[in-house]
């Protein structure tokens, strides 16, 4: 049986992290570029601007991420997660460890006080959508979401 740990991503963990944030980027159709992955996971590491967690496996590589970002909801008056990244390596995809890091990810809400956590996924990602209902994420039927690309 293959063991996945966790760990909470520091600056020693930067080539690593950048590397598999900026596969996350591709499979979402983005040219590759490893200096801006690497730029990005920094600001946010040196900035504590998100939460990175990792996932290794038993040989002790990291074959996962997931990015939160800590933000409110007015409505509720209450900090939240916006669980905003999610990948695992295409060799250890249904390994466990996206249903770990998701895991991990909700124990690490409710140690900080977080209402809830929100994330989107694309349409067409059914066996994603079927991991986070499985573990109990309830798709939104309510709400639309938008968004606009500014002009810079």
């Amino acid at each position: 049986m293959n063991t996945i740990n966790t760990r909470i991503a520091t600056l020693d963990d930067l080539e690593i992290t950048a590397t598999l944030f900026d596969a996350y980027r591709q499979f979402y159709e983005q040219t590759p570029d490893l200096p801006l992955a690497t730029e990005f996971i920094r600001n946010r590491i040196q900035n504590n601007e998100s939460v990175i967690i990792l996932a290794s496996n038993d040989n002790q590589h990291v074959i996962g991420f997931c990015q939160l970002y800590p933000t409110f909801c007015s409505v509720e008056a209450k900090p939240i997660y916006s669980l905003y990244d999610l990948f695992v390596v295409p060799e250890a995809r249904r390994s466990g460890a996206g249903k770990i890091l998701l895991q991990e990810a909700e124990r690490l809400a409710a140690e900080n006080g977080m209402a809830r956590m929100d994330l989107t996924t694309a349409k067409t990602n059914k066996p994603a959508q079927a991991a986070y209902e499985k573990l109990g994420w309830i798709r939104d039927d309510v709400f639309y979401a938008y968004s606009k690309h500014i002009e810079i």
